[in-house]
């Protein structure tokens, strides 16, 4: 079966070649193919990782620098890439065949205890900021803590900044009780752009159901990643995602269910070299203390027969074979995102 192209919005994602090695820079690894894959895939927009998830030294000027190398990229590329602000310039990427690059972070390090950084990144174009990575920090647990604790007094201040600045809060990685205290002090929607459902794999990545429920009670979307975290043992593959993909929607709502893949567009080159550089990955982050239960070098972080350019269509083809119709696809691809994003940053 052979549906019509959508335009897709990945929740959380990575645009850059993974056959290349990762420099000291943050665009060091984004090439030609990359680019042209990502607008094979029918990528609209992606919302992209900038700064670091770990703890560490100096994280306020990494993030500058890492803004700075994007902006200097999108500036040359013009012609493929486009900087997002607001929802208009995610409709101006698609007519131009552009992929609108979004600026999030993936932890809230970066802040230090100076809530003005929120502002100060909102002027540099940051967009969505995700509250916790997977250890504790100053404003929250995340999905790894054994003593949850939840949002902390700042955690509460900061949610209320970023709101305050229209910017995306993002609720990925964080803990049972950080996401649901997040959830019942917001005065705007939120997200979870990337994550499982948990009733169907028991992991702390994943989100349970009343987290879901009420994610959406409040008007936000759940974007469903591509991770080894769909299933507790062995390679998940794309029935793994789909059956995500159907439990998040009897749980959410179809206007609350995407994508957010945590992955790119291009196919890995040479799988050996892949394992052992993620087998590198894994214990760093064993190192660093970010790593999460069950990462382990024989699972891909993709899905081998849901990869590469055409991704998305042989997603939408799946599901049109399940007797999902054009619409919810629609919406699962991108539009539930483009809406959420329009009513949290106006535009």
């Amino acid at each position: 079966m052979t549906l019509r192209s959508f335009p897709v919005l990945n929740a959380l994602g990575v645009l850059d070649n993974p056959n290349l090695p990762r420099g000291d820079r943050a665009t060091a690894a984004v090439d030609d193919r990359a680019i042209a894959d990502a607008q094979a895939a029918g990528l609209c927009a992606i919302n992209i990782t900038l700064g670091e998830v770990a703890p560490g030294q100096a994280l306020y000027e990494a993030a500058v620098r890492g803004i700075a190398d994007w902006d200097a990229l999108i500036a040359r590329r013009a012609d493929a890439l486009r900087g997002v602000r607001s929802a208009v310039d995610i409709d101006a990427a698609q007519a131009a065949g552009q992929v609108g690059v979004i600026y999030g972070f993936q932890n809230t390090e970066m802040l230090g205890d100076e809530l003005a950084r929120i502002d100060d990144f909102a002027r540099r174009g940051v967009r969505v900021v995700q509250l916790t990575y997977n250890g504790r920090n100053a404003v929250g647990d995340g999905a790894t803590v054994a003593d949850d604790r939840g949002l902390t007094d700042f955690g509460a201040a900061v949610l209320e900044r970023l709101q305050q600045q229209r910017l995306l809060v993002d609720l990925s990685h964080s803990s049972v009780r950080t996401c649901l205290d997040a959830l019942r002090l917001a005065r705007r929607p939120l997200a979870i752009t990337h994550t499982g459902c948990r009733a169907l794999a028991d992991h702390p990545r994943n989100k349970r159901d009343d987290e879901l429920r009420l994610l959406a009670e409040r008007g936000g979307v759940v974007g469903l990643y591509w991770m080894p975290y769909l299933r507790l043992q062995g390679q998940p593959m794309a029935a793994d995602l789909i059956a995500h993909l159907e439990h998040a929607l009897q749980v959410c709502g179809e206007d609350h269910v995407g994508l957010g893949t945590d992955g790119g567009a291009s196919t890995i080159d040479d799988l050996p070299g892949y394992r052992t550089r993620l087998a590198d990955e894994i214990a760093q982050r064993r190192r660093l203390g970010i790593g999460a239960p069950g990462e382990t070098a024989d699972v891909s972080l993709f899905l081998p027969d849901l990869c590469g350019p055409q991704q998305f269509q042989r997603l939408a083809e799946r599901l049109a074979a399940r007797g999902h119709g054009e619409q919810r696809i629609e919406k699962i691809l991108g539009g539930n995102f483009r809406r959420l994003l329009r009513d949290v940053w106006g535009g």
